[in-house]
């Protein structure tokens, strides 16, 4: 972003962009949650470009992810992200065990188009939302003996449940909701035997403080307006 016209009002993707580079550094372990709460509520806070400029300034150029700039020319905004996420890249990793332990898996990786868990007496998290996909349609393959895991897909995926369970169970709650146009499709199979495979959607928590922060910036709208 240059300092060229710091008055020039930002438009909701020039704040998009920056908080995009603040979710990368946070991935990163560059900043911590406290910073990355801070730093957000002011990106989406900001009116004009002298106030998005120093959000990102001591964020590195030349990484594994290039830093994005905000762009001086107005650009219209993407339809969606989906296509973005659907890289077909190698997967960051394609199984995890968790033996009276437990797993995670969340922040930014790549999901393969098979992904194998195993508990006993343990359990796992699998946490797509922040998740970029090897391929649109995606299975999450699940065995818990006597432990459990939680999948949590993000709003717009479309999620298919083919598990058993025997003295256990798998969540069927989030099927039938139709996915966003390009989305990727995530199959969850696998065997539960005492014990459960959880299914849910959840926002991230950068997400959750865009909606807030627009939710009173409308507030304050309506004000000036009456």
């Amino acid at each position: 972003m240059t300092d060229d016209a710091p008055e020039l009002r930002a438009s909701d993707a020039d704040r998009e962009r920056v908080a995009e580079v603040l979710r990368d550094a946070l991935a990163e372990g560059r900043l911590d949650m406290t910073e990355f709460e801070e730093r957000l509520d002011a990106t989406y806070s900001a009116r004009t470009y002298g106030e998005l400029a120093p959000i990102t300034r001591d964020l590195p150029v030349g990484t594994a992810v290039a830093v994005p700039k905000v762009s001086m020319t107005k650009e219209p905004a993407a339809t969606g992200d989906w296509a973005g996420r659907i890289t077909g890249g190698e997967p960051s990793s394609t199984w995890a065990v968790a033996v009276m332990s437990g797993f995670q898996r969340k922040g930014r990786w790549t999901v393969p188009r098979r992904f194998s868990s195993f508990a006993f007496w343990g359990g796992g998290d699998i946490d797509l939302r922040e998740a970029d996909f090897a391929h649109g349609e995606v299975v999450i393959n699940c065995v818990a003996i006597m432990g459990g895991m939680n999948v949590v897909v993000p709003p717009g995926v479309e999620v298919i449940v083919r598990g058993m369970g025997i003295m256990g169970g798998f969540d069927h709650r989030e099927e039938g909701v139709p996915g966003d146009p390009g989305a990727p499709r995530v199959i969850v199979t696998g065997f539960a035997f005492w014990g459960g495979v959880g299914v849910e959607r959840k926002l991230t928590r950068a997400e959750k403080l865009r909606i807030k922060e627009e939710r009173r910036q409308q507030k304050l709208e309506r004000r000036r307006d009456s």
